[in-house]
């Protein structure tokens, strides 16, 4: 075995013998597959490696993981079984030449044979099919070694195997494609195994462990596994959402959703899947009517994960959102920001007094930003107090309150307790009334470094937002320091993104730079297994800092307009969003497309410009 290995990394320029001798050993001294353990320490190349290995033991390789009627193969081979030793069917029948035919949930290519009276199969022409037994089923593995998937499935499979190979990544993704997510435990619940209801008792649970580890089929398994995954992925959020005929999940990944793949008859689960949701946020399960609030404290592989819940009632059933927040560490590094801006936010986070703005839609990276400018002022001479709905993340050393509208603890009157506790810098979750913002605009003229969000579309229009409140502009001009825009952008993936071609009268119209050094790049068409095939991987944030300067002060004290006042912040250095995504395309972090999808664009219509947001 060893040997075969040896030849493969001497052929693909990766002859690492020491490691791959060191990861067999371990391999086999910890009972673990050999073929797994050299996957995770990255010696070989993936794909690379396991084609070489197909070769060598001449097993077929799989270059395109079509699965050819699905239902079929799922009544053929069980969830468990794929699941657990990792096996994907690729299809079922007798040999004979597929054919274009309709499949009910698969738009795909079928064998020959689809279903028609019972258990009868046709051919082409329209014959019966050979019998059951003449049918073989064709299974694609990474790990031609395991020995004990090989057994298990002869002996749960009542027909010939054709066994193949292809990369893990593609594997484990056909595999949830095909059964979804949590298929084993759903098909075990189904089975009625374990119908025990007991198992959604929240004095059993309170730590809510995500332990894959329990072989004990629940409710409470399956939905572990639901967020498990979500999590895996780098989702964002989940959203359970009830349908007609179906219950419909779907995971926010780098701002887009993506429809996940369920089981089967999901919707048979659907109350048990909602209440467990609403016992492990300790929501009222007999509430249907009422949107509903709560949160859950998860706890996997020893990290700890704060997730909102939020309960929508509709026709169909009730909705239910969770928003993933991982207790993760912030610093203004992770926050990417160009030489120029980030020269301003550390200027103004020396700043003793005043207030700073962060302004932009939900979900734009508002308070990952402001937790970021807290944590670097966080010293032990310090004393940080924050008032927010509701504190998304925990910060040793800040005092955090969370504002309770049902006991009539609101912005405004946690504000004003603050202030008697003797804070140096004060957070406010956002600002939405004037006597939020006068209370923060008090504070800052005693001393006070204030921070907090505003719901505009870009930093200047947060000096025409606190007017329109009522703020007065002379207080507006005394007491705000700077406002910072952002919006969220998705990131190329760096193992897949290419040079991008475009022409340049098209540049010129968008205002790209076409002085400066460096090359737009573009997600490559299909992506790669890192990014799952989008071409992106995570966001970044692109800014834009308007300082309030004197000369910008006398503007907002005389009523000038946002024009007037941006054409003066431009005069002292201001950079607008676009610029600033601009230079993060040069430097070949994103693209083109996802700048002006992200930042306001200004319409020549009729001989004037209009300008729009998106």
């Amino acid at each position: 075995m060893k040997e075969i290995f040896l030849k493969i990394a001497e052929r693909n320029g990766e002859p690492e013998i020491a490691g791959i001798e060191k990861a067999i050993t371990e391999a086999a001294m910890g009972q673990r597959s050999i073929i797994e353990e050299l996957l995770n320490r990255e010696i070989f190349n993936e794909e690379e490696f396991l084609e070489g290995l197909a070769e060598e033991l001449d097993i077929t390789w799989e270059k395109d993981l079509k699965t050819i009627n699905k239902r079929k193969l799922r009544e053929v081979c069980s969830a468990q079984l794929a699941l657990k030793h990792r096996l994907l069917p690729l299809s079922f029948g007798d040999g004979s030449e597929l054919i274009e035919e309709e499949d009910p949930d698969d738009a795909s290519n079928t064998l020959a044979g689809s279903e028609t009276n019972g258990n009868e199969d046709l051919q082409e022409n329209g014959a019966p099919a050979p019998p059951s037994g003449k049918m073989r089923l064709r299974i694609a593995t990474y790990d031609p070694f395991n020995f004990l998937a090989r057994q298990t499935a002869s002996q749960m499979i009542d027909c010939p195997i054709e066994w193949s190979m292809a990369s893990r990544t593609r594997i484990l993704q056909g595999i949830q494609e095909l059964y979804g997510v949590g298929a084993d435990t759903f098909e075990q619940i189904l089975a009625g195994r374990d119908l025990d209801m007991e198992s959604l008792d929240v004095d059993r649970d309170e730590a809510n462990v995500l332990d894959d580890d329990d072989e004990e089929a629940s409710v409470v398994k399956f939905v572990n596994q639901i967020i498990r995954e979500a999590l895996e992925q780098r989702a964002t959020d989940i959203h359970v959402e009830p349908l007609h005929d179906d219950l419909r999940i779907r995971y926010r990944i780098d701002g887009m959703l993506h429809d996940i793949a369920v089981p089967e008859n999901i919707r048979a689960l659907q109350s048990s899947v909602i209440a467990r949701l609403k016992i492990m946020s300790k929501l009222d399960i007999a509430e249907r009517r009422l949107p509903q609030d709560g949160r859950i404290n998860l706890s996997l592989d020893d990290q700890q994960i704060d997730v909102r819940v939020a309960t929508i009632p509709t026709v169909e059933g009730e909705s239910v959102s969770l928003r993933l927040l991982n207790q993760e560490k912030f610093n203004l590094d992770r926050l990417g920001m160009i030489d120029h801006t980030r020269d301003r936010v550390e200027e103004l986070l020396k700043m003793s007094n005043g207030i700073v703005l962060i302004t932009g839609p939900t979900g734009s990276g508002k308070s990952t930003t402001l937790y970021t400018f807290l944590s670097e002022l966080n010293k032990p001479e310090t004393r940080i107090v924050t008032i927010e709905d509701p504190v998304e993340n925990k910060l040793d050393g800040v005092m955090q309150i969370a504002v309770k509208p049902e006991i009539d603890l609101t912005f405004a009157r946690g504000l004003r307790s603050i202030l008697r506790g003797d804070p140096n810098i004060v957070m406010i979750g956002e600002m939405r009334d004037l006597e939020t913002a006068e209370i923060a605009v008090r504070a800052s003229l005693t001393g006070h470094l204030v921070f907090s969000t505003l719901h505009t579309n870009d930093s200047i229009g947060g000096i025409s937002r606190l007017t329109d409140m009522g703020v007065e502009p002379f207080l507006v001009s005394a007491s705000v320091r700077a406002f910072l825009a952002q919006r969220l952008v998705r990131r190329l993936c760096p193992s897949c993104k290419v040079p991008g071609e475009y022409p340049a009268d098209y540049l010129e119209s968008i205002g790209f730079p076409t002085n400066l050094e460096g090359q737009p790049s573009v997600a490559a068409e299909g992506g790669c297994e890192r990014c799952r095939q989008s071409g992106y991987l995570g966001r970044l944030a692109i800014y834009e800092v308007c300082l309030v300067t004197p000369a910008i002060e006398d503007l907002i004290v005389t009523g000038a307009s946002t024009a007037q006042i941006k054409e003066k912040a431009i005069e002292e250095g201001f950079i607008t969003m676009r610029e600033y995504g601009w230079q993060k395309v040069l430097s070949g972090d994103t693209t083109v497309e996802e700048v002006l999808a992200a930042t306001t664009v200004e319409l020549n219509v009729g001989g004037k410009k209009h300008v729009l947001s998106t």
